[in-house]
């Protein structure tokens, strides 16, 4: 007999592979063990040696759904007599300053556990924790590694006969699944004094008689209505301080989905895959889902259930339900039950909680699919924290922007985006970042050695990355949104980079957020850009896109078009409050307090407003939602844009296009078509803003990225646009496209740096 050493590396912790190791050797009679070690598995393996190679082979190919295997090793080779057949070992930590070692995400409850959840002869039925090495927590519950029950919170439920039996069992399909519970010795649902099924009717009473209950969830607290309930969703906005923002609706089944939203194969994929995540879909015309859901926005946010609790409480108000964070607006989702009790004791009329401690905070992830493309809005429960790609050797992290964000630990060619934390605007985000940030490092065994960050020295992830002992690497926002595309698709060499987004601190000091850039990983030069435009009060126009439309129809930048006539404007400004336009206006004049910005973003706030769909917003972005969705013509007539050269670069003049913006409008063209011909330009705009570039010699490789392009519209009209050039078109696919996916581009960039210099 041949015994050989063997090493896997990958996402094979917590995902069932110990015990697949152990099936395929018994299936080709090997001898051995196997154990978790550190962040990887290893063992050994005895027998014939073509019986080992086929092993090996199989560890590589034949893996659990959950795992990721990137490499299987096998070492030594000598001779040795016949064992006792193959094991499983208790863990073991292996050497010391082990790093990069993944950790695998959350995962639904899978199918097999589904029939044992409604079989009422089975001991789960009607167990809300059920789970297996298929599914259940892991990214939630994880205290360290290597993974074992004795380091999750679960470790507080010592197991009873009967799951100690099946966890010990190779022919089981909970051996060695750590979170293995049961009613006798699992987590319990509560409602104050009431536990069990008591505790979960009474959460059913309260959303059925039109309340509102924190559930708590696999990554934290969540809130929960009844979706059909207009009265309830309103108070739900009320109490949450969400005015605005569409709330995701939870259904029990695709039948149910289907129901309420047109989805294509792609999206049936995403909605049904391990991970559950939020999936915006096109709404049907009628449907039973409140109005207040989503505020006029022609699309829902739907999410299948993810635990067993999820599944029975949908069972028993038979009704779809908005879940959504359970926050207050901008605050990061509680996790501690004393931590949701106060926070949430003004918004919920009960807390269905239970005693499983939740370990790590983890939204909820959400996903679009634009034609064939798919767009990560938000990277969390069930994506997160698992590895990607990314071209760096030495540890390092980028530590994100202010809004949507995340940070980045890498090292050993790979990336852990961290789970979304937020918009870091208080001292909650903050220390919510803090925490998630030293858990997450301790876990990956990642010690940075650099921290990249952005530009801007208000950002409170810069201020952060500027007290740390390490060296700081800073990284312009622009760079950082094409680079993380670039990335992804495993792009090295130099390409064009399209950048859209609302604001972010360029290089010379000014705003950016409609640019071209001429880069590759490690630096960028500005080649094109829009037009600059004043912001009259700064983060006030922000949160009033009425002043930025005032502010560009008054004082965009000369560039050879004229300013659209005071009739047009006054016929805008008739519409506003008179106090605040005047006020508006004197800002302008006196250039005071007035920041310029070229930035597409905010270009899309001015023409939302001079349609009359947003005078004012909630929440980032809201604006381009509802132009978006009112742009409802399928084939629009373009409107005037130019391009001019100015200092060196392309400059798109908007002035063009917003002055016939209000001349059609002034003629009666209905706002879905003018919607629909403000996207039709922008794309037009940036295929000759591209083309130009690539006239003067710029790659053919073009990196669309930046918030602009969650906008699905959009992104499939430039896309097509720049195909027919014969151009290579990418965007961000598992990276969050927005400002979510800056921390990966500042990794990417300080790796691409670092290595420069060696």
């Amino acid at each position: 007999m041949t015994v050989r050493a063997f090493r896997v590396y990958g996402t094979v912790q917590g995902v069932g592979f110990r015990p697949f190791v152990y099936r395929t050797a018994d299936a080709l009679g090997l001898d051995g063990w196997v154990a978790n070690v550190d962040g990887h598995v290893e063992g050994e393996v005895a027998g014939d040696p073509r019986a080992i190679d086929e092993f090996a082979a199989r560890l590589g190919t034949g893996a659990p759904p959950l795992a990721r295997v990137r490499r299987v090793d096998l070492t030594g080779a000598r001779a040795g007599a016949r064992g006792r057949g193959f094991a499983v070992r208790h863990s073991a930590s292996g050497r010391a300053g082990a790093t990069n070692r993944e950790i695998p995400p959350d995962a639904a409850v899978c199918d097999a556990c589904l029939r044992e959840l409604y079989e009422p002869a089975d001991r789960r039925y009607r167990y809300p924790f059920i789970n297996c090495t298929d599914c259940g927590p892991r990214a939630t519950i994880i205290e360290d590694l290597p993974y074992d029950r004795a380091r999750t919170t679960m470790r507080r439920f010592p197991l009873c006969p009967d799951c100690a039996a099946e966890y010990a069992n190779p022919g089981d399909r909970r051996f060695h699944a750590e979170p293995v519970a049961c009613p006798v010795c699992g987590p319990r649902p509560a409602w104050d004094d009431l536990r069990g099924e008591e505790a979960l009717r009474a959460a059913v009473r309260t959303v059925t008689g039109g309340g509102i209950v924190a559930l708590k969830g696999l990554g934290g607290y969540q809130l929960v209505c009844d979706a059909t309930d207009g009265g309830a969703v309103a108070a739900l906005r009320s109490r949450k301080h969400r005015p605005s923002k569409p709330f995701a609706v939870m259904v029990r089944d695709l039948e149910t989905a289907s129901g309420l939203a047109r989805i294509g194969r792609m999206e049936r994929a995403v909605l049904t895959s391990p991970a559950r995540p939020v999936v915006l879909l096109a709404a049907r015309r009628r449907h039973p889902v409140a109005s207040q859901v989503a505020h006029g926005v022609p699309r829902l946010g739907l999410f299948l259930p993810t635990t067993g609790l999820h599944h029975l409480l949908l069972d028993e108000v038979a009704r779809p339900l908005v879940v959504t964070s359970g926050n207050l607006s901008d605050e990061p989702i509680a996790v501690e039950d004393a931590e949701a009790f106060g926070a949430l004791a003004r918004v919920a009329d009960g807390f269905l909680t239970h005693d499983r401690p939740v370990r790590a905070r983890y939204d909820d992830s959400v996903i679009r699919i634009a034609g064939r493309q798919r767009i990560t809005v938000r990277r969390a429960r069930g994506l997160a924290p698992a590895p990607m790609p990314l071209a760096v050797q030495d540890p390092l992290a980028g530590v994100g922007a202010q809004l949507k964000h995340t940070f980045t630990l890498a090292a050993d060619g790979r990336a852990h985006l961290g789970p979304h934390t937020g918009d870091l605007a208080d001292v909650a985000t903050y220390e919510a970042f803090r925490r998630s940030y030293d858990d997450l490092k301790r876990l990956t065994g990642i010690e940075p050695g650099a921290l990249a960050h952005d530009l801007h020295p208000g950002y409170l992830s810069t201020q952060w990355a500027r007290q740390q002992p390490l060296r700081r690497i800073a990284v312009q926002h622009h760079h950082a949104h094409v680079a993380a595309v670039a990335a992804e698709h495993g792009v090295t060499g130099p390409f064009l980079g399209v950048a859209y987004d609302g604001l972010g601190l360029g290089d010379d000091g000014t705003l950016w957020g409609g640019e071209i850039l001429l880069a590759d990983l490690g630096g960028y030069r500005r080649v094109g850009r829009f037009a600059t435009a004043p912001l009259p009060g700064g983060d006030a126009a922000v949160r009033h896109p009425a002043r930025t439309a005032l502010g560009h129809l008054l004082d965009a930048e000369a560039l050879g078009t004229p300013r659209p006539s005071p009739g047009l404007v006054r016929r805008f400004t008739e519409n506003l409050d008179p106090a605040e336009a005047a006020a508006v206006r004197a800002l302008v004049a006196r250039r005071v307090n007035c920041p310029r910005a070229s930035s597409a973003g905010r270009l899309f706030d001015t023409v939302a407003a001079l349609l009359g769909l947003a005078v004012s917003v909630s929440y980032e972005g809201e604006a381009a939602v509802r132009l978006e969705a009112a742009a409802k013509t399928a084939h629009a007539v373009p409107l005037a844009h130019r391009i001019v050269r100015s200092d060196g670069l392309w400059v798109y003049d908007s002035t063009a296009t917003v002055a016939g913006l209000l001349e059609r409008r002034g003629d009666g063209e209905p706002v879905p078509d003018l919607a629909a011909a403000f996207h039709l330009t922008l794309a037009r705009v940036t295929a000759d803003l591209v083309a130009r570039a690539v006239e003067e010699g710029a790659p053919r490789t073009v990196c669309l990225g930046g918030g602009c392009f969650v906008n699905g519209r959009l992104l499939t009209e430039v896309r097509r646009r720049l195909r027919s050039q014969g151009l290579r078109v990418l965007a961000g696919g598992e990276v969050p496209v927005g400002d979510g996916g800056i921390s990966y581009g500042q990794a990417a960039v300080a790796a691409a740096r670092l290595a420069r210099e060696r």
